[in-house]
């Protein structure tokens, strides 16, 4: 059985916001985090890196050793490396995420991170495509955050532009399809809302008000939390 099937085993405080491509997700846990003063990690980040991994080293994403081997030798420290946030990048990061054993080996990373948060904080906001069903289905607080494909394809290619990448928007938005439809349809850990998240439309928001709408859905179940913590 793969290790994603088994319970989690975290009991400290946990955001997990999860969702599609460019629908903002990224922005509003780096936000949620430094609201509650928590620590945050982008787990969609580990599988880019995963990604790098291999196609720095001339291997095929979509082969499980060569992903396998991608995983175990990830560099942490390029998590902000512009290059992990290419087209090219994210595409291989779908097919190396659709392996078992690719999401078997970054599992109790994930996990650590969220039972045992970075700096003394007292909790974690995780942001991915399965946080809140697969790696911490007992979070305190669970977003699922959508929008509009021709919203996210826009930002998407907004994005690229501004790193220099030039492409056409269209080409852009059959990307985001095919990756949604390969995230849903995944047999491993596949992109779904909680059956307990709440769900965020971002597609009329900016930011300031996402993120005033995700900070209404998660704050009293965050303050409950930690009520409850402080009583025991």
């Amino acid at each position: 059985m793969s290790k994603t099937a088994k319970p989690d085993p975290i009991r400290s405080i946990v955001i997990a916001v999860d969702g599609t491509a460019a629908s903002g997700k990224g922005t509003l846990a780096k936000k949620l985090a430094a609201h509650f003063g928590f620590a945050h990690l982008d787990s969609g980040a580990l599988y880019r890196l995963t990604a790098l991994s291999v196609l720095e080293k001339n291997g095929d994403p979509s082969n499980e050793a060569d992903a396998l081997k991608g995983a175990q030798t990830i560099d942490f420290n390029r998590a902000g490396d512009p290059a992990i946030r290419t087209d090219i990048v994210g595409k291989a990061a779908s097919q190396v995420a659709a392996i078992p054993a690719v999401r078997d080996a970054l599992l109790d990373f994930q996990q650590n991170f969220l039972a045992h948060p970075p700096g003394g904080s007292p909790g974690a906001v995780m942001d991915g495509r399965d946080i809140g069903t697969v790696i911490c289905p007992s979070a305190a607080a669970k977003l699922y955050v959508d929008a509009r494909l021709d919203i996210r394809a826009r930002r998407r290619w907004t994005e690229l532009k501004a790193m220099g990448i030039r492409r056409a928007e269209q080409d852009v938005v059959a990307e985001l399809e095919a990756r949604d439809a390969a995230d849903k349809s995944r047999p491993v850990s596949p992109l779904k809302q909680a059956a307990d998240a709440d769900l965020l439309d971002t597609s009329d928001l900016g930011i300031d008000a996402a993120f005033a709408a995700a900070l209404a859905l998660v704050s009293p179940k965050v303050d409950g939390a930690l009520k409850d913590r402080h009583r025991g």
